[in-house]
């Protein structure tokens, strides 16, 4: 990959590439994985020939492990750290800082490259080009979440600035047809390039580790796991309806001795209702109380664990302009539920099973096979492992500076 950037900087001159790095302070979202993990990958590079700068809201978590010296005089790295006037972290403080703060910094430093690690109103004029990293389109897609003008307003903002880039990458392919079809961008302006997943679901926790985590949410191995988000497009109640049917089920057919449990992880944010799914109040309507155990927000070391101890991980979510939480399981080597919509086959290829969203009774038939046939499930754990080497940090960056190096 050197080579590659070499070939951009030059070495009469060195190349400015400027980095919306602003998600690192949300370090458990999707956009704050994609952040990190682009960075750690791009830190990997030793180019004298290039210069990046990181531009964010706030100083670097602790618990963010870049290298301090890549910040020293001596380093390729530097921090920009900038915010409005108006301090609340809400919409309006987002758009001053993305729409209108943010460009001014990046022509003051005389940026060669802009990157977007995410979908925002930012334009740049003049004669910095700018990349776009796309995840999805969402709000477009599902009107719900235009539930106020402020948020309209950004979204329009957002598809302009779209429009305006240099070039888009989007992260899977549904997202480029949506692209396409939904805000008439051409074919030629966009390039599909995949996401990973962070590299502590590339190894399995070791057994000290994983009974220390499993102990911590008194769980005992060989739960049915979900989770991923408790937003109502991510399906959690149709997982909800398909293990109250399965449990009923089992109460005639016994089609297994014992029902494992339902294991929900996810914070749920009253706040967004009616976009979210209160878990919990379903299960007290279908008695399912001592059957279902709800996590909340499980912090990102532990999930891997939360990952291995499961029998099976279901994720029927309606729309994911990618899908991580499955390719994270997929990792661990645990057999996969998904949906057969949206951009989940193209994650799961072959190594995971596929149900309809929108029938739960659909959902519970799957789950009930992979449940009784063990060599369906050893079968699945084998296929998901070598489906999830198909992703690396590797490519992502490698794709990007092939990118920036036609501009």
């Amino acid at each position: 990959m050197n080579n590659i950037i070499s070939a951009k900087c030059g070495k009469n001159k060195k190349i400015t590439i400027g980095i919306n790095a602003s998600f690192l302070r949300k370090p458990n979202t999707g956009i704050g994985q994609v952040t990190l993990n682009f960075l750690k990958k791009l830190s990997e590079l030793k180019n004298e020939d290039c210069k990046f700068i990181l531009y964010l809201e706030e100083e670097l978590p602790k618990e963010i492990k870049l290298s301090e010296s890549l910040f020293l005089p001596t380093g390729n790295f530097e921090k920009k750290i900038f915010l409005p006037l108006w301090k609340r972290d809400d919409l309006i403080r987002k758009i001053w800082w993305e729409k209108c703060l943010l460009p001014k910094h990046v022509k003051k430093d005389g940026c060669d490259v802009f990157f977007s690690l995410y979908q925002s109103p930012t334009i740049i004029k003049g004669e910095t080009k700018h990349v776009m990293l796309v995840h999805d389109i969402i709000p477009k897609l599902f009107p719900e979440y235009l539930n106020n003008s402020r948020k309209r307003h950004y979204q329009k903002l957002i598809e302009k600035a779209i429009l305006r880039a240099d070039k888009i990458m989007a992260i899977s392919r549904r997202t480029e047809k949506d692209l396409i079809q939904h805000l008439g961008l051409g074919p030629d302006k966009i390039s599909v390039n995949y996401i990973d997943v962070d590299e502590i679901y590339k190894k399995e926790a070791e057994e000290k580790k994983l009974a220390k985590v499993l102990r911590k949410y008194k769980l005992k191995p060989g739960y049915i796991l979900s989770g991923g988000g408790l937003e109502v497009r991510k399906n959690i109640e149709g997982v909800i309806r398909a293990y109250h049917y399965l449990t009923e089920r089992n109460k005639n057919e016994r089609f297994i001795s014992e029902m494992p449990k339902l294991v929900v992880y996810g914070k749920l944010l009253p706040q967004l209702f009616p976009l979210v799914t209160d878990g919990e109040k379903l299960a007290r309507e279908l008695n399912l109380t001592k059957k279902i155990k709800f996590l909340d927000a499980v912090p990102q070391n532990d999930l891997p664990s939360i990952f291995q101890g499961a029998r099976m991980f279901v994720y029927p979510s309606f729309y994911e302009g990618f899908g991580l939480p499955i390719l994270e399981s997929m990792n661990q080597g645990k057999p996969v539920i998904t949906s057969k919509t949206s951009s989940l086959p193209e994650v799961g290829g072959d190594g995971v099973l596929y149900s309809n969203p929108d029938d739960f009774k659909d959902i519970a038939m799957v789950m009930k096979n992979l449940m009784m046939h063990h060599n369906l499930q050893e079968t699945l754990s084998v296929r998901a492992k070598i489906q999830a080497e198909k992703f690396s940090w590797d490519k992502f960056v490698e794709k990007f500076l092939n990118i920036i190096n036609v501009l």
